[in-house]
């Protein structure tokens, strides 16, 4: 029973830390004087992050379509939400 409750913790627990690894590159895009980067600049700025984060759990960088996969999901996730539909 408590290797199972263990279990679970370490796996909550590991899902959080990407979390918080994608959520950082949203939070990381920011110019030198603190600013936070829009358009081109910060879809750049967030490429990079997600490329430069894109590490297996033994620590080794991730290749082909396991690297695209997750870039993919980093960006999506730390991308902008879809503006309101316009009324009128």
């Amino acid at each position: 029973m408590i290797r199972i409750i263990a279990t679970a913790i370490l796996v909550l627990l590991l899902g959080a830390g990407s979390a918080v690894a994608q959520s950082s590159c949203a939070a990381k895009a920011v110019s030198k004087d603190g600013k936070p980067l829009a358009g081109a600049a910060r879809t750049s700025s967030i490429k990079k992050c997600c490329e430069d984060s894109a590490i297996g759990s033994n620590g080794k960088p991730l290749a082909g379509a396991a690297r695209a996969s997750y870039v993919k999901k980093c960006q999506s996730d730390a991308s902008f939400p879809a503006p309101p539909p316009r009324r009128g």
